[in-house]
């Protein structure tokens, strides 16, 4: 249960520290210079994290097996950090954003499930689904 629960807890926890850093940019800063900056220490901590967290290997040897995935997340992400810090500027509040976001993203992926994996969709998704919106409305009102 806990190999269950730790990770969700670690993407709670970063979810809220980056709701709060990405609102934190400066209005005046360059939003691609904050992201060069954010990707400087995010490459110089996963390097660290590598060597911590694994013993006789090689990164070039792990480099390698990159593929189309990790090309595609690095832009991916990228779109994704900046959608959310032009958000902020253009004057979204903290506990809306990730909150309508996240709804339509719930929405999105219940369709990509479907369409791409075979994921079943059934009564309990739509009414989820449903309740979402609902809860969008009274989000927006």
């Amino acid at each position: 249960m806990f190999n269950y629960i730790w990770p969700l807890a670690i993407i709670v926890f970063s979810n809220i520290v980056y709701q709060i850093c990405a609102k934190g940019i400066p209005q005046e800063m360059n939003t691609y210079a904050s992201m060069t900056v954010t990707y400087a220490v995010a490459t110089l901590f996963s390097a660290i994290m590598f060597f911590v967290t694994t013993k006789g290997s090689n990164i070039v040897n792990e480099l390698k097996l990159s593929n189309w995935a990790t090309v595609v997340l690095g832009v991916v992400i990228t779109g994704l950090e900046v959608g959310f810090i032009y958000a902020y500027k253009a004057g979204w509040k903290v506990s809306t954003l990730a909150t309508v976001s996240n709804a339509f993203l719930a929405i999105g992926l219940l369709f990509l499930g479907f369409f791409m994996y075979h994921e079943v969709i059934n009564w309990s998704k739509i009414v989820g689904v449903a309740i979402c919106l609902v809860g969008l409305w009274f989000i927006n009102r």
